[in-house]
């Protein structure tokens, strides 16, 4: 699993800018999610923090072996309020995740606790290592064609 940042340029002037438009309008604006990421034996999970984020604002998309996480958090202030300090960064946060085909992205859990979203992404069926059994295979007759001596048309197979 490799982690895709949001901001797929790295202009390092873009964070000036993002300062230099949260002091003019006085809001902070969101951060990245920090985020854990743990392979179990279960598979992948992945534990991202949004403290003050409603549940319901969450929304997880799979597509293309991409997980995006998109996630809103809205001010406890409403717009006629008198602003004096706001510290607290509001908006919407995005995060994608790059999965491999080894992962089931269509069995992703998520669950939301005290301020943290949890991933689970179990590796896929096909991924997971599997035992093969060998199997004896059983005598073989030897099929004799009318121009060759016996035993050169002879046959093996795997058997049944």
């Amino acid at each position: 699993m490799s982690v895709m940042r949001f901001d797929p340029f790295g202009d390092p002037l873009r964070g000036l800018d993002r300062l230099t438009s949260q002091l003019l309008a006085g809001a902070r604006a969101p951060m990245a999610m920090p985020m854990d990421v743990w392979q179990g034996e279960d598979g992948y999970h992945v534990a991202l923090d949004l403290p003050g984020v409603d549940p319901g604002s969450v929304d997880i998309t799979s597509e293309r072996n991409v997980l995006t996480i998109r996630a809103e958090r809205r001010p406890g202030y409403g717009e006629n309020d008198k602003l004096l300090v706001a510290e607290r960064p509001h908006g919407q946060y995005t995060r994608q995740l790059q999965v491999g085909d080894a992962l089931d992205s269509a069995n992703v859990a998520a669950t939301y606790d005290n301020g943290v979203l949890h991933l689970s992404i179990p590796i896929s069926a096909a991924a997971q290592p599997r035992r093969i059994e060998v199997r004896q295979a059983g005598e073989q007759q030897a099929v004799s064609v009318a121009a060759k001596p016996a035993g050169v048309g002879a046959t093996a197979g795997a058997g049944g």
